[in-house]
């Protein structure tokens, strides 16, 4: 355990007691199972329930978008786990299974793989999906017009990233190719260990090529074709989105749930409200949130429907390092080694995470096993003492007499806003400076942080698939999610050399440097590890998270005790 300075213990006392004060809200009167909603819903008769029939959860708030090649944000992507399906999918385990492709073959060289789609597999209106639909859509993704942040996913494929970037203007020079309706030849610049993972990350999925003529598509449930288990039938703009059952999907059968019905609800104590009145099945992680003063009452009360679980994500606050005074590596470094992380995780959060000081969360394959168990994050320690010192010098550096105002932006979330509030009381405590918060909408948040239109801001990262990589490629010098101004020559070369090895040892070498780097420069501050906490009511089984947190809700069901 990382020893702490009085000052640091100070705060987390303070931390504690306000807590207890906080206290516990009682817990609401019981009300009636079943549908929510008046009318007709997801196919149901009107007066029918659908306790069972049709699966209830949080989304916190509206999706950013619902165009697989936009999407940033796991409120989408958990929509897109419904509406949407890749050539893969993935199982429990975090294996990637066949899905719209029902079979594939690498060559001898790993550098190209052919697909096979299912003649069987359909648009939510009938259309047959062929592979000339995945090569509309990658290619899509990638063309600069789209504003794709997520296009650097496709940069392993020949071509792609020179057609990103407008280096030509040739799309058939990259390699993405259907061969015949039910073939897509994809290209390889080199051996890429987890592509087939990347193949059921959604900015991978497929869209109608009606998109094509019409812009506002994506915002519009009438207007959204899908090609996944469920279909968009209701969105009622930040209020709630209801899908039904796509009887055009392939696997039709293995589907249970009529529908699936997602609020947005963005106070914590009312979403459980709802969950503990039978308006809603599922609560907690990854789109919802259960209030952290409530956690330990209800990891009691609640056993057998409680549910903590570990995953592949990290939670940090991002500088803005070409604004004043983050300009200076030395204050980045003051911030980041002035709070108490265990403060933070055991009396504010209180959910299982696990203080970080490092990017790559537990969880990842590393050489042998887990990447952080093989590479500890020793990168940087808490010492109050050490950042007063590191403070003073960064200020003198950028000839500051004094720390200037700064804001720290986060999303709407009680849980957010309870975690910057500690934080900047530890700051005030340990440094003696003033920052202020401001909680933001989501979309609006991603928006302000693209633009670099920010100071500090909260952020989060989960994995797109089980590799280091989905970490470390984020910071590469203009990289679609670096909205830090992060630029470092030797930290690209050495991602490029960890994209190019087909030597595991080496690229684990490389990537674990460049974390070395990314700390060292301090454009991030990690926080903590992600652990979700979730309920899930009885009798609802086949609905997990993955390893990296992601809900799939797709084969759920309903089976009375």
């Amino acid at each position: 355990m990382r020893t702490r300075k009085s000052a640091l213990s100070f705060v987390a006392a303070l931390l504690i007691l306000a807590m207890v004060a906080v206290g516990c809200t009682p817990k609401p009167e019981s009300g009636n199972s079943g549908s929510t909603n008046n009318g007709t819903t997801n196919g149901e008769t009107s007066g029918e329930s659908t306790a069972g029939k049709v699966f209830r959860m949080n989304i916190h708030s509206e999706p950013s978008t619902l165009d697989p090649a936009l999407m940033e944000d796991n409120v989408s992507g958990t929509l897109a786990t419904g509406i949407y399906e890749g050539l893969t999918r993935k199982n429990e385990n975090g294996e990637s299974i066949p899905a719209t492709a029902e079979s594939w073959v690498k060559s001898d060289d790993g550098l190209t793989y052919t697909f096979t789609i299912r003649k069987d597999a359909k648009w939510s209106n009938g259309d047959p999906v062929t592979a000339n639909d995945f090569e509309f859509s990658w290619k899509r993704a990638l063309d600069p017009a789209t504003g794709s942040t997520y296009a650097y996913q496709f940069y392993y494929i020949v071509g792609a990233q020179d057609y990103n970037e407008g280096k030509t203007t040739n799309a058939d020079a990259v390699g993405i190719k259907a061969l015949d309706a039910q073939t897509l030849e994809v290209k390889l610049n080199s051996p890429t260990p987890y592509f087939l993972s990347l193949t059921s990350f959604y900015v991978y999925n497929p869209v109608h090529s009606s998109v094509k003529d019409n812009e506002a598509w994506a915002a519009d449930a009438a207007s959204i074709i899908g090609n996944g288990p469920f279909k968009m039938s209701e969105w009622q703009h930040n209020t709630s989105i209801k899908l039904a059952k796509n009887d055009n999907y392939y696997d039709k059968d293995q589907v249970k749930f009529t529908g699936v019905d997602f609020t947005m609800i963005s106070d914590s104590a009312t979403e459980l409200a709802n969950y503990e009145t039978d308006k809603l099945d599922y609560t907690g992680k990854p789109t919802g949130e259960i209030p952290s003063e409530q956690i330990p009452v209800l990891r009691e009360s609640k056993k057998d429907e409680f549910v903590t679980k570990g995953i592949a994500s990290s939670y940090y606050y991002q500088f803005n390092t070409e604004e004043v005074p983050f300009n200076n590596v030395k204050v980045r470094k003051a911030l980041a080694m002035a709070i108490d992380r265990e403060a933070i995780v055991e009396s504010v959060t209180m959910a299982g995470e696990v203080p970080s000081f490092g990017f790559v969360p537990p969880g990842i394959i590393g050489l042998k096993e887990d990447y952080r168990n093989e590479v500890k994050d020793d990168f940087f320690t808490e010492n109050v003492d050490e950042a007063k010192t590191l403070l003073a010098e960064g200020l003198a550096e950028l000839k500051l007499s004094k720390f200037p105002k700064v804001t720290l932006t986060f999303n709407t979330s009680d849980g957010h806003k309870k975690i910057a509030e500690a934080i900047v009381e530890m700051w005030r405590q340990n440094l003696g400076i003033e920052v202020g918060i401001e909680n933001q909408e989501f979309a609006v948040l991603l928006k302000n942080r693209t633009a670099m239109n920010y100071q500090i801001s909260r952020a989060g990262w989960g994995a797109d698939y089980n590799d280091p990589m989905t970490y470390m490629d984020m910071f590469v010098t203009n990289g679609g999610q670096n909205n830090t101004g992060f630029a470092s020559p030797e930290y690209d070369a050495l991602i490029k050399k960890a994209n190019t090895s087909g030597d595991q040892a080496e690229r684990i070498a490389a990537m674990t440097e460049a974390e070395k780097i990314l700390m060292d420069y301090m454009p991030i501050m990690p926080i903590y590890y992600y652990s979700n906490t979730y309920m899930l009511k009885p009798g609802f089984k086949n609905i997990f998270l993955d390893y990296k947190g992601d809900i799939d809700y797709t084969r759920g069901y309903y089976q009375a005790n």
